[in-house]
Formats: structure tokens, sequence, C-alpha cells
């Protein structure tokens, strides 16, 4: 079991955590047409959105209320109405998604009560779904604003349903946590499409940030699920949430529709992927496909192949937790060493983390923890690279953002296949960190004369 602590420092040096407001916003763009907007200054959200550009490679529709000193000072009403309405006016959007900002927060804008004094004065906007979250930036991180955002959409977008109302037997909800990619749910629905279960995914960022290229263009999401859709969930047979992150909003689904939920706190590995193989047969009443059968296999040769070079290596991670959690399990069940570990807010799956220490700090702490504790590898976002080349150890880029990398939407870590590329990955990057600078080769090796004067090494 894991010691969780938290740093101690006067001040972040180094960032690793994102704020809840841009984890807010990123659960609003899984869902068709919508238009995520922050209330708060316009600095909030040109942020973010330079986050989510540089990461996706994608236009990304992202809207701010524009509070300025005076209007953070009365308040912010006639801002908040005046950016509903023009999005309305411009763009036409199916939903519009608010989360406050720290700013806004200090304030104590009600802003619940401001969409309902908008209501009340521009009946023409009773079709369009406002969906308000108290995400301030102030305190906890991005995993916590999905968390509660996706919750939210629960509450307020599903339409309540009976007990004794029939159920689609082959029909299930799938909450996923912030730490999967567009190429994960691709995978995933693909799992599912073979066992003829049909998933409604909530968000569904495969749909809108995957980078396909749409036949007209939008200013809103091109892609995601449906408001139309999130309504029916209730009829589900099933919610599986993937993630710690999403048992609160599992929850809200089996408290408002009665819909039985069944948590998977990760997909990457050998045995959560059984257990979750298993569970759709189960589910379906088919047997495992053929397909799947001969993934696993080649998974287990995989895990065999690698295990020589990942077995016994010192690792520091720096991700959310459940990103943590997810990928620091798959490679202690490698034999490699977690051996400084930091993430970025509380969450009940720390203290399971194969590591003496987990510390909720920044990319500060995890370099010192890996100089220290003299890792051979370091895991995290874009931002840490300039701890891994001073610290002269192999980067692998992993969570948001992944800025200076192409393709980090289509990178997968769950499934059979997911994990195995994920293995492949790393395994390669130590093999040629270790060709490259650290294995002797006859090119560096040191030649003695026959009159015992030591010649260095000639160029090639």
């Amino acid at each position: 079991m894991a010691i969780v602590t938290c740093s101690d420092k006067a001040c972040t040096i180094n960032p690793l955590k994102m704020s809840q407001p841009i984890g807010g916003s990123f659960a609003f763009l899984g869902l068709r047409g919508a238009m995520p907007l922050l209330h708060g200054p316009q600095g909030c959200t040109s942020f973010g959105l330079t986050l989510f550009v540089r990461h996706f490679k994608e236009a990304v529709p992202l809207q701010t209320t524009a509070m300025s000193e005076v209007s953070t000072v009365l308040g912010g009403y006639e801002n908040v109405e005046q950016a509903i309405l023009n999005i309305y006016k411009r763009v036409k959007p199916e939903i519009i998604g608010i989360n406050s900002t720290g700013v806004t927060e200090t304030k104590g804008d009600d802003v619940e009560a401001f969409i309902r004094l908008i209501r009340q004065n521009h009946p023409h906007l009773k079709g369009v779904p406002l969906v308000y979250v108290s995400t301030p930036d102030f305190k906890d991180a991005f995993q916590d604003g999905w968390e509660r955002t996706v919750t939210r959409m629960v509450e307020v977008l599903v339409d309540p349903v009976a007990a004794a109302t029939p159920r689609d037997s082959l029909r299930v909800n799938v909450l996923p946590g912030c730490h999967l990619t567009p190429g994960d749910l691709d995978e995933l629905r693909t799992i599912f499409e073979d066992f003829g279960i049909r998933s409604s995914f909530l968000p569904d960022i495969s749909g809108s940030l995957d980078g396909h290229i749409p036949d007209e263009f939008t200013q809103t999401t091109i892609g995601g699920i449906g408001v139309d859709e999130i309504a029916t969930m209730g009829k589900a047979v099933w919610t599986i949430a993937i993630g710690a992150q999403m048992r609160r909003a599992a929850e809200a689904m089996q408290a408002k529709t009665g819909v039985p939920f069944r948590l998977f706190e990760r997909l990457c590995g050998l045995l959560p992927n059984d257990e979750f193989i298993t569970f759709l047969s189960e589910l379906s009443g088919k047997a495992v496909p053929k397909k799947y059968r001969r993934q696993r296999g080649q998974l287990a040769d995989a895990m065999l192949d690698a295990h020589f070079h990942i077995g016994g290596r010192k690792l520091a991670i720096g991700a959310e937790p459940d990103l943590l959690f997810d990928i620091s399990s798959m490679l202690y069940e490698m034999g490699a060493q977690v051996t400084a570990a930091v993430t970025t807010t509380a969450s009940p799956v720390l203290e399971r983390v194969k590591a003496k220490e987990v510390v909720i700090g920044d990319l500060g702490d995890l370099e010192d923890l890996a100089k220290v504790r003299q890792c051979d590898l370091l895991i995290s976002h874009s931002h840490g690279r300039q701890a891994a080349a001073r610290l002269d150890i192999p980067f692998y880029r992993a969570g948001f953002p992944t800025f200076d990398r192409l393709g980090a939407g289509h990178r997968m870590s769950v499934g059979y296949r997911g994990t195995r590329e994920l293995i492949f990955d790393l395994a390669n990057l130590i093999i040629a960190d270790r060709e490259d600078n650290r294995q002797p080769t006859p090119a560096t090796w040191r030649i003695v004369d026959a009159g015992l004067h030591v010649v260095p090494p000639q160029p090639n």
C-alpha cells in the first residue's frame, strides 16, 4: 500500500496538473453540436484553448463570458446572458456547457439563478440545454473537472426511468475517464460491437476529437453523442464505468434510472482485460470471439518478449490519478519498479499504486525523486520533457497535453491490443536509449596496441 503525501512547497515550480475548468470543457467537447463556455476572463479560455489545439492539432470550439475587472466585482449576469445569446444566434448549438473559473467562483456568481432568469427573459432558448458545472481552478485538477461535468450531464440530461420499465438487453452505457483517448474509445466500441452490444459513450470524444475532416465546417463540435441519445441512456441494461473517477457519475445514473453499473478501474494489462472480456461474454451470452483469444495470446507473448527490457527498471511517473494507476499497475506486473510517483489530486486508487509513496505535487517533485532514486525512465505529459533531458533518461509522453508529437489522440492503451502497443513502445524506447548511449559496442572499445598504449576509439 502506497503512502500518499502532499508536497509542502510554498509554490509550484513546474506544474503537472491542468485545471478543473479545462477538464470540464474537455467533457463537453464529447457532445455533438456542443459549445463549451468558460465563465471567466478571456485569458482562462485562451490558455485552455491553446492546450486543446496543440494536443489534438484540430480546431476546437471554446467560448468565454469575457469577464472584466468591473463585471467581476459587480457580478457576471450580463456577461453570461450576452454570451449565451451570441452563441445561440451565431452557431445554433445543440447544447451549451458552462464551466466556472477561479475568478467567478471567488466572486460567488450564482450561475444557476442566472440561467433561470435568462430562460425567463428569452423564451426562444427553451429548446437549448444549458448545463452549468462549478469547477473552480484554485482547487482540484483536470480529472476532477471531467468527473463533475459528466456527473452533471447525467443529472440534467438523462431522462428518469421507472424501475419496471423494460430494458434493452444488448445496450450498455459507457462512462469513460478523461485518461482515455479517442483511439481508446474507438477500440472499446469495436469490442462491444464484436459481442453484439450497442454502446452509448458519455462523453464520446472519439466522435469529435479523432482528427477526421467533416464534409461541412461547423463552429460547434463535429461529432460525439447527441443530447437525444443521452436522454435515453436510462433504457440500457448496464452502465460500464472506466476509471475510479467515473464512480460518482455511474452512481448518479443508477440513482436516476435504476441502471446497475460495473466499475473497471483500469483496462490496461492482461488480467483487467480478462475480467472485461468475460463480463461482456456473460452479458451478451456469446462466446469470446477467436479474434480476442488470439489477441490475448499476442499480448502474453509481447509481455514475455518485453520483460527482458522492462523488468527491473526503475520508473518515474507523473500523471492524473487514474492514468498513474493504470500505467504503473501494468508495468509493475511486467516486473518494473515504480520508485517515483507524482500525481495531481486526491483519489481512492492512489493508496493501491504499486509504489512506496505517491506525492501530490508537481514536475519539480517528480524530477527530484527521479534523480534521488536513479530512475531509468520518466513517463509524463509533454511538460516533463525538460526534466527527462536534465536527468538524461528516456522519456515517454502520456496524458494531456502531448503537444510535441503527432497522433496523441490515436494512441491506445486499452484492451489486449492497446496494452500490447504500449508495452512495445516502452520497451523499444528503452532499447533505443541503451543502444544509442549506454551499450558498449566495438566502436566504443578502447584498443591496446603491442606497446601497451591505449588507443582511443576511432571515429566512423
